[in-house]
């Protein structure tokens, strides 16, 4: 249950719009009460609408094409090594509000040793790394960057956050792609996007029940607790462990996955090896730990074609709406002992699966923080788990389902 909250409340400036006052982005002063959420991506064609350096859009993806030039890049955690390199910018993105958080996400291969970078800006900032990731750790060590604050914010292990004071009018990602030099091989990004947001201090409003009550989808069960223990390299399974395991039920419930051979290196007597091969494989080096959330999203898309991302959602009426769709969602919230029904521990941080919800509305969790795989089916109380999840992460939420299972309609103000 490693995992960190990072919500703050308060007033803030727009970056960008300069004044004698205090100004939110332009047009976009928000509500106190009001749960400003939008999530923009691209995929396939879309991407097109980029700007490439030393890149093109081929086969629905950025791929690299002629690089503009070379890097020696340094692995905190591994030795130095020489680097092609090209990038692709996004178009800037007005999310209709002065965002404070911003989380990317994104589906790509990296073969070969290849790797890359995602970076975000606003309109007068200079540019924050997001992550440096690659499917495996055989080349290159995945992580998060540490070190970039300044006045106009910073970055809390995937997720910028604004500086007390300060909004983006706009948003902009920078994706870097990364081959070793004289290399074929290299990235090729499926989708990349983020959701912006900006969340009041305020408790939410509890939700009522909707259509989705009575609907338990057949999500497998995983327990995190019986990896107590392994592999203490990757965080030592247990506790630890929420979001892989989390990550690991909802590719299963796609009938996908790791094949025996990908986790052929997991010690035999370890039951789940699945799991563990999740948990090497969302791994940040830097944090130390497996909740990286774009990184399990990341993980995810690996297998049967799936796609997935991180956004917010803005209450459990909106998470119904998945249910209905036949799309179990990955959860993540902070609570303390005794705060919800159905929960007899407290957390800092944790990932559970929603796989539906009973007939008089409550959810029903896949909730890996449990000794047997039997025992992970949970019933919890509704107002309390949504305050929870809504307030302690914003309702931050892991989307992952096969491309022929669409998505519900969007909202008017679109967080998926």
């Amino acid at each position: 249950m490693k995992r960190r909250t990072v919500l703050a409340g308060g007033a803030a400036l727009a970056l960008g719009v300069v004044g004698a006052e205090p100004a939110y982005a332009a047009g976009h002063k928000p509500r106190s009460d009001t749960r400003n959420i939008a999530y923009h991506a691209w995929s396939g064609t879309d991407l097109g609408a980029g700007t490439a350096a030393g890149t093109t859009v081929n086969g629905g993806a950025v791929v690299l094409a002629e690089p503009i030039g070379t890097v020696d890049y340094t692995d905190p955690y591994g030795g130095t090594a020489t680097y092609e390199y090209g990038q692709w910018t996004s178009p800037s993105v007005d999310p209709g509000f002065g965002l404070t958080q911003l989380i990317g996400s994104w589906n790509a291969d990296t073969p070969g040793g290849s790797w890359l970078q995602v970076e975000v800006r606003g309109p007068n900032t200079g540019w924050y790394v997001l992550g440096r990731w690659c499917a495996d750790d055989t080349s290159l060590h995945r992580t998060s960057v540490g070190g970039q604050s300044d006045a106009t914010g910073d970055v809390d292990v995937d997720t910028f956050v604004a500086a007390s004071g300060v909004t983006l009018a706009s948003w902009q990602l920078r994706l870097t792609l990364y081959r070793p030099t004289g290399s074929t091989d290299a990235p090729a990004v499926r989708s990349i996007g983020a959701v912006a947001s900006a969340l009041p201090s305020s408790k939410p409003t509890a939700s009522e029940p909707g259509a989705a009550a009575g609907t338990v989808l057949d999500v497998p069960q995983y327990s995190q607790e019986i990896h107590s223990g392994q592999y203490p390299q990757w965080d030592g399974g247990g506790e630890a462990w929420c979001s892989p395991t989390s990550t690991s039920m909802v590719v299963a419930y796609w009938g996908t996955g790791p094949t025996p051979d990908d986790y052929a290196w997991v010690d035999p007597g370890y039951a789940d090896p699945w799991v563990d091969h999740a948990a090497r494989n969302v791994y940040d080096y830097r944090y130390t730990g497996c909740g990286n959330w774009p990184f399990n999203t990341a993980y995810a898309a690996r297998f049967g074609g799936l796609s997935s991302f991180v956004t917010r959602l803005r209450s459990l009426a909106e998470a119904e709406l998945f249910i209905q769709a036949g799309i179990p969602l990955v959860l993540s919230a902070s609570f303390k002992r005794g705060e919800i029904p159905g929960l007899d521990y407290g957390t800092n941080g944790h990932l559970m699966v929603l796989a539906g919800f009973a007939a008089d509305g409550s959810p029903v969790l896949n909730d890996p923080y449990s000794p047997t795989d039997s025992a992970v089916r949970k019933t919890v109380g509704r107002p309390e788990f949504e305050s929870a999840w809504l307030t302690t992460s914003g309702g931050t939420t892991y989307v992952i389902h096969t491309p022929t299972t669409p998505l519900p309609p969007s909202p008017t103000q679109p967080n998926w």
